[in-house]
């Protein structure tokens, strides 16, 4: 019987336990159908063409390794060139999708690796999304921040901000932390014109407000398993449950334009 690379790539998933995955720069693509998509739109395109490149290049060699890692990237990434580096910044906004405060390390440690630099400028967290419509407090933001307070500490990160914060949170937030927040994302999907009494406290205490279009969730666990099923027949898509997404950017200091953009996420397998 012929071995396609469907089946040794479903084989591979099949005896996995974890997931990664690297766009690469995207402002390189071509591959990306739509002219403006959503990010949302845009990730589930990304896991889409990374995995049918990375079906094409598996061999049934990597069968009898079987490894506990998959890793699906381009053929070629691109790193920070050393000599630019202080001529860039080097920026992402960490999405996780799971309760687990301590994935923001591991996430933070791999943009690094991929990237070839030894810190990022900033990050910015999402904390996921909460269950039953249950309202955050900084209860469930502390493990985050505390996680993304170390990385600071040890100068692997030199900015932490937050996303969708309104004023009495970033308030509190501000007070109980640290290593204070640097920025806060809002969204004007929901808030067309940035809230007064939010303006002015990031005024105040010299906190940068920037905006985005981001849904408030990345991906669902329903669209990420359909990517997956799409792209490689006979996997067992519903057992890949995605633990975060780190979305990079590195933008010229000097000119503010995007030199490269790109997706990092992780996924683990949960056995049902």
């Amino acid at each position: 019987m012929e071995v396609t690379d469907n089946h040794v790539a479903s084989l591979l998933l099949n005896r996995a336990a974890q997931l990664n995955f690297h766009t690469g720069n995207l402002v390189n693509w071509r591959c990306l159908k739509k002219k403006m998509p959503s990010p949302s739109e845009e990730l589930q395109d990304c896991i889409r063409a990374i995995l049918a490149e990375w079906r094409s290049r598996v061999t049934t060699d990597g069968l009898q390794e079987s490894p506990d890692t998959v890793e699906c990237s381009l053929a070629q990434t691109e790193t920070v060139n050393a000599d630019e580096r202080e001529e860039l910044k080097v920026s992402a906004k960490l999405f996780i999708t799971c309760s687990d405060s301590a994935y923001i390390s591991n996430a933070v440690n791999m943009a690094c690796a991929a990237l070839d630099v030894s810190n990022l400028d900033s990050v910015i967290i999402a904390p996921p999304p909460l269950e039953d419509g249950t309202e955050l407090t900084l209860e469930h933001l502390q493990p985050y921040w505390g996680e993304l307070e170390n990385l600071v500490h040890n100068k692997q990160v030199l900015a932490i901000g937050t996303s969708d914060l309104d004023k009495t949170l970033l308030e509190q937030l501000y007070q109980w932390a640290q290593v204070k927040p640097s920025s806060n994302q809002v969204n004007l999907a929901s808030c067309c014109v940035m809230p007064p009494e939010l303006t002015a406290f990031a005024k105040e205490f010299d906190i940068q407000l920037l905006t985005h279009n981001d849904s408030k969730e990345m991906l669902s666990a329903t669209d990420f398993q359909e990517a997956i099923k799409e792209s490689i027949p006979n996997v067992r898509a519903n057992e890949w449950k995605l633990k975060w997404i780190l979305r990079y950017s590195t933008i010229v200091k000097s000119r503010g334009i995007i030199k490269s953009k790109g997706y990092i996420l992780q996924a683990k397998k949960s056995v049902l």
